[in-house]
């Protein structure tokens, strides 16, 4: 008779209602993959009367509200959390480590702010700790990175990694729709939160660009190291430039490493149009990895949403499963190695700025020398006049961020400068350091 491995589930919002529907629909399955039958054996919710009124294939009696009792549990084999944040989560799965349980996770934000504390104590206790759909969803993204390139040099990676901020800058650009418009119909097909500030603010991909580029570099960058601009001030004018350009805008995270100095930023860029994140639309996520020996490589698909992610977590569920039946685990971090960061004044790109002056003569000539004092060469310019005023919209040649943010000041301070109405950086065909 097949073995029975017992599963404590923390949280059972829509990824756990996900992943206990997965484990029940596809448990003959999985039985035969793993040699072992997968049961959901207690569940850990904070609210009993809205979880038992779900309809899960579970009993009522599963659930429970002492989330410490599950853990502690001696009949529970496998830890899995899909609560989010950082309390209780945190010290929940410490307590698993430290009992020898292997756990599997989906906490973005634990993993960017605690990853290696929790990768040393995983390593420790000899047991695994997977974490697949804490990035992307069900794009399969930090095995590859642990695994599959083990043996090679990334030197880049880059993601469109919210699904919520994807679908609302393709909506704006396809539609001409404007922010507040398109955000109210992202909250209420679910894309969005009631309160969106982590997607919109270019949180969420802080958190999984810290993830990526801790795996990438073997080193230890958190989310707060990560340099962050959310999607907030993108307007409709910038996307009819970025167009015309033959850009699409797109909020991307990229992590880079040279000269042995990492580098991590999210913000919105200009992207060219033929490269292969550019056709990335609506809610779907994708990532795009450099490395010396592979080349290019590309991973595509649904970065949210509760099948999705629960269809990771019951991945990483059956990996651990394998190797707990086996006495083994799975392949753990390396040792991380402390890289310095590179700070972002020191990013070397193209920049786009569109200005709002005063339609006179000369004023083009002042904007110019600005640039040129601060060394900064501009590539391409033009000038569209309305009344008494004009718009002003320059792409520079590659240019250091800190000479640029010191133009854009001198800038704002110029009396026939009406405002500095945007400020974008622009990727090249090939990414920029």
């Amino acid at each position: 008779m097949d073995r029975v491995l017992r599963i404590g589930l923390l949280g059972c919002g829509t990824v756990g209602g996900g992943v206990v529907t997965l484990l029940d629909r596809e448990s003959v399955d999985i039985t035969a993959r793993t040699g072992a039958r997968l049961e959901v054996t207690r569940i850990g919710v904070r609210d009993l009367g809205k979880a038992r009124g779900r309809g899960l294939p579970v009993a009522d009696d599963v659930f429970g509200d002492d989330l410490a009792a599950i853990v502690e549990d001696p009949d529970v084999d496998v830890i899995v959390e899909v609560m989010g944040g950082l309390d209780p989560s945190d010290r929940l799965i410490r307590r698993a480590l430290e009992l020898k349980k292997p756990v599997v996770t989906a906490n973005k934000e634990l993993v960017a702010h605690a990853g290696p504390e929790l990768y040393e104590a995983a390593r420790a206790a000899g047991v695994d700790l997977a974490y697949e759909a804490a990035v992307a969803g069900a794009i399969p993204i930090i095995r590859p990175l642990k695994e599959s390139l083990a043996g090679d040099r990334v030197t880049r990676v880059v993601g469109i990694l919210n699904g919520t901020t994807n679908y609302i800058l393709t909506k704006m650009a396809e539609e001409g729709a404007d922010y507040a418009e398109v955000l109210a119909d992202a909250q209420a097909l679910g894309y969005a939160e009631a309160d969106p500030t982590a997607d919109v603010g270019g949180h969420d991909a802080a958190s999984k660009c810290a993830i990526l580029a801790s795996l990438a570099f073997d080193t230890v960058v958190h989310g707060s190291d990560v340099f962050r601009e959310g999607i907030e001030g993108v307007t409709s004018t910038d996307l009819r430039v970025a167009d015309r350009l033959g850009y699409v805008i797109k909020l991307v995270g990229i992590a880079s490493e040279v000269d042995d100095k990492v580098g991590a930023r999210v913000h919105p860029v200009f992207l060219p149009k033929e490269h292969p994140l550019a056709s990335v639309r609506d809610a779907f996520n994708a990532v795009y990895v450099e490395a010396e020996a592979a080349g290019q490589l590309m991973f595509y698909g649904r970065g949210a949403g509760a099948m999705p992610t629960a269809s990771a977590v019951v991945g990483d569920v059956i990996d651990v499963a394998r190797n707990l039946l086996q006495t083994a685990r799975g392949a753990a971090e390396s040792v991380h190695r402390a890289k310095p960061l590179r700070p972002i004044e020191d990013l070397q790109t193209q920049y786009y700025v569109l200005l709002d002056v005063d339609d006179q003569a000369g004023v083009l000539a002042d904007v110019a020398r600005t640039f040129g004092d601060h060394e900064v060469s501009i590539a391409q310019v033009w000038q569209e006049g309305a009344g008494d005023s004009a718009q002003l919209v320059l792409i520079t040649h590659r240019a250091r961020e800190g000479d640029l943010q010191d133009t854009v000041r001198s800038l704002a301070a110029m009396a026939n400068v009406r405002s500095v109405a945007s400020v974008m950086r622009v990727e090249s065909e090939v990414f920029s350091s």
